[in-house]
């Protein structure tokens, strides 16, 4: 028996030898695929937080506010603010034209006289509230007259159609922040102007800010990374990727014959998968190790962080196996249905990458609407991932991932069942 599963995985080891674009597919696209996506990711993440974008902003106030909105957005860090093009000044027609056209990704349009209507309305609020409290002796010349009506004000802002929404909103919050400082401010020194110099003191300073606490482990701050997130998320990837050379291999075993002379001699179907699983599970581990030999060993030289991986190899080693478990019951159900490398060749490369999409690996379930939230728990994809994660990024111990590979392991049973039982349905010899 030990003797034919050895037999079994020799013969998957020379069918492997002899599939030149196989392997590219197994060893060296995951490796491009991991390295690529993490320069992409970890470069749009400094443009965001080193790189100034440029942006318009057209001033039809000319006064205090937007002096202040300016001045704000300059030490911000994130925008270089542009007030002319080609040395003249911009109109709100100019602006939105150039952003439309791609050529600014935001321009900011300040109202007119939106600095002494502030002023005005606060005036009034302020007045009207000190009167009631009787702090200041009214007026009846003064009351008899209607307040000045002030209409609301609106800061205008035209994006780029091709920016994403989270800029949008990122944006739009930082502004609208901008905006309530400077009203907070403003209805400050109003009140101290009313009830005169020196009467009350009004500390400006916000009362309630944000502390982002940071994991620990061994007394040492955790920040998780675009490396930490997108190599287990592209590891998982290339693992389930083994399903095209897996079930192509399959279907050429079944169209040149070679399935059938293994039947005729004493040999079950069961230790031809048994030789199968063992062989693409050593290259399931030879991927993993790659991609995290990449990870901690070359990153560092590209200009990326380096893969933290202390005290936590093992059990990424055990959710790495498990995985590859998954993916090879998927891939030997597939060679089995599939009667043509057309139709599992397509089929194979399609499912990965839907398993993928649903499963989270280009985008957060969390983010994701709340039925597809349900999908993604479905994906084995979303299993390895999410034990990948558990062990990587929240520090967990094995019994904890334990639900995890289990089900991981379950699809592999189950795929690797049905597989057993339509090839013994079908089965003609």
């Amino acid at each position: 028996m030990v003797n034919k599963i050895w037999m079994s995985v020799v013969k998957e080891f020379l069918l492997l030898k002899r599939d030149l674009g196989g392997l590219i597919i197994l060893f060296i696209m995951p490796l491009v695929l991991v390295i690529t996506v993490t320069l992409i990711q970890d470069s749009t993440f400094k443009t965001i937080s080193d790189n100034k974008i440029p942006i318009l902003l057209v001033d039809n106030d000319q006064g205090s506010v937007s002096k202040t909105v300016f001045d704000n957005l300059e030490k911000s860090n994130l925008f270089s603010v542009d007030t002319q093009i080609d040395n003249k000044p911009i109109t709100e027609e100019v602006a939105k034209e150039a952003v439309y056209k791609g050529k600014f990704q935001l321009a900011i349009i300040i109202p007119k006289n939106l600095s002494v209507d502030l002023q005005t309305k606060i005036d009034q609020n302020v007045e009207n509230i000190i009167s009631k409290m009787g702090l200041v002796e009214t007026d009846t010349t003064a009351q008899a007259e209607k307040p000045k009506v002030i209409k609301e004000k609106e800061v205008k802002l035209y994006f780029d159609p091709a920016v994403q929404m989270s800029f949008k909103n990122a944006v739009m919050s930082s502004i609208d922040k901008m905006i309530s400082q400077i009203e907070t401010k403003s209805i400050y020194t109003t009140f101290q102007n009313q009830l005169g110099e020196g009467t009350a003191e009004f500390e400006q300073k916000s009362f309630i800010t944000f502390k982002e606490i940071i994991p620990k482990i061994n007394n040492k701050e955790v920040r998780p990374n675009s490396v930490q997130h997108n190599v287990p998320a592209w590891t998982l990837f290339a693992i389930f990727f083994i399903v095209i050379p897996l079930s192509i291999n399959i279907v050429k075993e079944k169209s040149q014959g070679t399935f059938v002379r293994l039947l005729t001699n004493p040999v079950s179907n069961l230790v031809v998968i048994i030789g199968k699983t063992i062989t693409y599970s050593v290259i399931c581990m030879i991927q993993f190790y790659m991609m995290v030999a990449v990870a901690v060993f070359l990153f560092p030289h590209i200009g990326l962080p380096s893969l933290n991986i202390e005290g936590h190899l093992f059990l990424m080693s055990v959710v790495a196996l498990f995985s590859g478990f998954a993916a090879i019951g998927f891939g030997i159900l597939l060679g089995t249905i599939a009667s043509t490398q057309e139709q599992s060749a397509p089929f194979g490369a399609t499912s990965v990458l839907i398993l993928a999409a649903v499963g989270g690996v280009w985008v957060p379930v969390f983010a994701m609407p709340t039925i597809m939230q349900y999908i993604a728990k479905s994906s084995p994809m979303n299993w390895g991932l999410e034990a990948f994660y558990d062990v990587l990024l929240r520090n967990v111990s094995f019994l904890e991932i334990i639900p995890k590979i289990s089900l991981l392991f379950l699809f592999f049973i189950i795929t690797t069942s049905i597989a057993l039982f339509y090839d013994k349905k079908k089965r003609t010899v």
